[in-house]
């Protein structure tokens, strides 16, 4: 038996065009299942189901996983139900798979977490029948190679905690450093903000997050790609160290 999200994500991977194989040797559900799926077009709910998630239980947790989300995670179908959250972060950042980890429990208490190893990251996993509902932005293919825009209910969330939503975003794919230059002679070093996202749309929410709280921001382009969005004003770094910080 698989759950309506589950049957929902293989009819969604056939209307992109995918083949019955293909689809059935990613997912791990047979080609029966999923050409009966096919034919009914909406699956009946499973027996016992738990009610689908209508909101996250912090809505401030969800901001800033919702953050680490668009950078480092994503979501897969486990083939017996349900799906499987997962945030990639450095071995080198443990305060960041603590803060990782307590953001999902805050989100949804009733899921367990756990951490999983990997060469030089861990991924921070949680088993759930809601997460595609909770990231409706997770979809077939890479994040940058389609579009990625918030449902309204979750930019009412990004609106309300605007910084809890940057501070995720920073912690999977920014960074503070400490650039230097030299004038008459003397060595002059400044801290910075970089956001660097290869998706179009998502620096966009980067940036449109950062100018709604006032911090003055530029894009910088490596080659011909505009990926970085910099912080780099005094003001608005002072505003963002007051805010967000250092990864730990």
């Amino acid at each position: 038996m698989y759950d309506v999200a589950t049957r929902k994500h293989a009819l969604r991977l056939l209307a992109d065009g995918r083949s019955m194989n293909s689809v059935s040797k990613e997912t791990g559900i047979s080609r029966a299942a999923i050409r009966a799926w096919k034919v009914r077009i909406e699956p009946l709910p499973r027996l016992n189901q738990t009610a689908p998630c209508t909101a996250p239980a912090d809505r401030a947790a969800y901001a800033y996983l919702l953050g680490l989300y668009l950078g480092d995670g994503c979501i897969s179908p486990h083939p017996r139900g349900g799906e499987y959250l997962r945030i990639a972060c450095a071995d080198a950042w443990p305060g960041l798979i603590e803060l990782c980890r307590a953001a999902i429990l805050a989100v949804r208490p009733s899921d367990k977490v756990y951490v999983l190893q990997r060469q030089g990251c861990v991924n921070v996993t949680s088993y759930g029948r809601h997460w595609t509902s909770m990231f409706p932005q997770h979809g077939p293919g890479r994040k940058h190679e389609r579009r990625i825009v918030l449902e309204g209910w979750q930019q009412e969330i990004v609106d309300a905690h605007p910084w809890e939503f940057l501070r995720g975003l920073i912690h999977s794919d920014g960074c503070r450093v400490t650039n230097w230059t030299v004038r008459n002679g003397k060595r002059y070093e400044y801290p910075r903000y970089f956001f660097t996202n290869k998706s179009d749309d998502i620096r966009r929410l980067c940036t449109d997050t950062l100018t709604a709280v006032g911090v003055r921001w530029t894009v910088l382009a490596r080659g011909s790609d505009p990926l970085n969005v910099s912080v780099a004003r005094k003001a608005s770094v002072a505003l963002m160290d007051a805010h967000i910080g250092p990864k730990y």
